[in-house]
């Protein structure tokens, strides 16, 4: 029966809803406790602990809540919940308030860089043009202000072409590539068997760790590790498209700042010796410093060509401890390897606010990779979380090559 009553023959069966309705209603249940999760203020819930297994070589968020459970902001809210409850980071601070301060007096509020970049290049809104059409004259304040709008328009239009070409950062995977990356993330074989063998730094990943490159993995030190090697020896590749960089290792950090009284100047004094490196950091355009706080991957950069000191976080969060850390150890190593003074007061502290974001709880590693790879090349942050998926691809793809494009 086709007809509207045939729809109503069995008067005990409750009508069939029109438009697709039953569709949505049977999988009503399923969604119900993902939308519980997103719904309700996460005061109502105990916080869950930060798992043990986040520490293993490759935890993955998406495993961590049960099937098909996974919040809609992908566990971006429980994530900003574990950094904040972190032990290791007691004074990370989330700088959205207008009293957040660094230590030289920089005062800058941080706000969502997508949502500045919105407000910074809308329209102003012509209300001068009602009040022309009411006053019914040309009034010379009125003309002006439409000349200086005008400006303002053509001001925007040029903001808006893009200054560089950004397509070597681009580059799409072949249908090999694609093939390759799958295999390696999914494909069988035993966790443990090394796939790359890095010589110069003694880096091997196995398929355990490279798996961290999956679409919901927290990635690790060996992943990080070894595509930074990979960023150093493009750089000496193509010394001509890449700036004077120095890139630390994950360990670094840690063990700078983690001594027995804090800081600690002489456990790492001799990781940046002429012999070893080639060269001293004062030479350095950039240097690069991944900073690991428990549960969050972030980035400081002693920029020494700028005379800045910046943080970017992809949460957009601020740990002005590090910048105080790096600044005085800066000072120590040009006095002790190229015997020169450094006055770092005149130097600018900055907690980068133009930088992408992270929309989820498990990209904040990948997001500062990119920092890295982006700015070593002098290039603007023009990629966003909409670009991960086919970054991880990527980053398989040139840690299985050994080589960075």
């Amino acid at each position: 029966m086709n007809t509207d009553a045939g729809r109503h023959f069995n008067f005990r069966k409750r009508p069939l809803p029109a438009d697709g309705l039953f569709h949505r209603r049977l999988h009503d249940r399923q969604r119900k406790r993902s939308f519980l999760l997103d719904a309700v203020p996460s005061c109502f819930f105990q916080l869950p602990p930060i798992p043990p297994e986040a520490g293993s070589a490759a935890f993955d968020m998406g495993n961590f809540f049960s099937s098909g459970c996974m919040p809609r902001d992908g566990g971006l809210g429980l994530y900003r919940d574990w950094v904040d409850a972190s032990q290791d980071a007691p004074d990370l601070t989330v700088a959205t308030r207008d009293d957040a301060r660094l230590p030289n007096g920089v005062h800058r509020r941080i706000l969502d860089s997508r949502k500045a970049a919105l407000q910074a290049t809308a329209a102003p809104p012509l209300f001068y043009k009602d009040a022309l059409e009411k006053a019914g004259s040309h009034d010379k304040r009125l003309e002006e202000l439409e000349v200086e709008t005008r400006l303002q328009y053509e001001i925007l239009d040029e903001l808006r072409k893009p200054k560089e070409d950004l397509s070597q950062f681009f580059i799409p995977l072949t249908a090999e590539d694609e093939k390759r990356v799958h295999d390696c993330l999914y494909g069988s074989g035993s966790s443990s068997n090394v796939l790359v063998l890095h010589e110069s730094s003694n880096i091997e990943v196995s398929r355990e760790k490279i798996r961290c490159l999956r679409p919901h993995g927290w990635l690790n030190d060996e992943v990080i590790n070894l595509y930074l090697e990979l960023l150093k020896e493009r750089e000496m590749r193509e010394p001509k498209r890449s700036l004077k960089c120095h890139f630390f290792n994950t360990f670094f950090y840690k063990k700078l700042a983690c001594g027995k009284t804090g800081y600690d100047y002489r456990s790492v004094k001799r990781w940046t010796t002429s012999k070893k490196l080639g060269y001293e950091l004062i030479e350095c355009d950039k240097i690069f410093v991944p900073v690991h706080q428990n549960v969050h991957w972030c980035l400081a950069i002693i920029n020494m060509k700028a005379k800045t000191l910046q943080y970017l976080d992809s949460l957009g969060d601020n740990d002005p401890r590090v910048l105080r850390m790096l600044a005085k150890y800066i000072v120590e190593e040009v006095k002790d390897k190229s015997n020169k003074e450094i006055d770092i007061s005149s130097w600018t502290d900055e907690v980068v606010d133009y930088n992408p974001l992270q929309q989820n709880g498990y990209d904040c590693g990948m997001f500062m990779l990119k920092y890295i790879d982006f700015l070593s090349r002098g290039a603007s942050l023009s990629f966003g979380q909409e670009h991960m998926e086919y970054f991880r691809k990527r980053t398989v793809k040139e840690i299985l090559r050994l080589h960075a494009d």
